[in-house]
């Protein structure tokens, strides 16, 4: 759920249009589809979550290992997705020890795979790589997984993905009507301080709406968890950037019309999750799994 705050600045800096190269309708129908795709799986079964939760992770590790490529850097996709699999299963069902070994185990195997496929420092590139892609991408999403098991889970995850899209439709309409001024040009131009301005007005109203009715707690610790996630958003969103930037890349990927790569959409959430997970750990402490 990347690309918040960003705007579009015309070639006089002196206004903003929507994101070049973006069909606006099919991006909405897109987003939309997505929500209402979490939404049904979080209301029927966990299970059918988590396995929404694998594709997308997968499809992540496929999008960084082909761009990697383009570096010269071969990532063993094989070994991840097993490991992706153990990842966020394991969290699920026994805590955060288990993402923690989970994760080792993972990390180590990657490493130990491409080691026996050849040594020298190709070998060792590509395991950094591979190492990289573990903990950025499934390693985060374990976190999702430990808020998932939590008697009240669903709504732990709910609110977390309602965070995101808040943080990105703020500052997607703050940026497009009002942003001049860059957060970032020299990560990404398109960012705006109104579009961050917007994110954090609608996150934290989202966040103080979601603790008060769903959780029965202060909204004043809503909003605090809105701004929190903001922050981690817009700078999860400049990380990929810089990634994107040093690859030559616009987008990750093409499997989301209008969108970009699935990790185009992950770049904030994964981020975010720990923080999330934790503060809704102190917040709702009764509760948690």
């Amino acid at each position: 759920m990347g690309d918040s705050a960003e705007v579009e600045t015309a070639s006089r800096g002196s206004s903003a249009t929507p994101r070049a190269g973006r069909d606006l309708p099919i991006a909405i129908g897109v987003g939309l589809g997505l929500l209402a795709a979490v939404g049904a799986s979080l209301y029927f079964r966990k299970e059918g979550f988590i396995a929404f939760a694998v594709l997308a992770c997968g499809a992540g590790l496929w999008e960084l290992a082909q761009a990697f490529t383009r570096r010269g850097i071969q990532v063993p996709l094989l070994p991840l997705l097993v490991g992706t699999v153990g990842i966020l299963v394991s969290s699920y069902t026994s805590g955060p020890e288990a993402l923690l070994v989970a994760f080792m185990l993972t990390a180590g195997g990657v490493v130990v795979w491409r080691v026996l496929d050849g040594s020298g420092p190709a070998a060792l590139r590509d395991a950094a790589a591979a190492t990289f892609a573990t903990a950025y991408i499934p390693f985060m999403a374990g976190f999702v997984m430990l808020m998932l098991a939590a008697p009240d889970g669903d709504r732990r995850v709910a609110l977390f993905v309602l965070l995101a899209v808040a943080s990105d439709t703020g500052g997607y309409v703050a940026g497009v009507l009002t942003g001049r001024h860059p957060l970032a040009p020299s990560v990404s131009p398109k960012k705006s301080w109104e579009g961050l301005v917007g994110s954090l007005a609608l996150a934290g109203t989202v966040g103080a709406v979601g603790m008060s009715w769903a959780f029965g707690t202060s909204s004043l610790v809503g909003i605090g968890l809105g701004v929190a996630s903001v922050l981690t958003s817009t700078l999860g969103d400049l990380a990929e950037s810089l990634l994107k930037r040093d690859l030559a890349l616009k987008d990750m990927g093409t499997l989301l019309p209008g969108h970009g790569g699935v990790l185009d959409r992950l770049d904030s959430l994964l981020l975010t999750a720990p923080l999330v997970y934790l503060l809704l750990v102190v917040a709702l402490p009764g509760a948690a799994g």
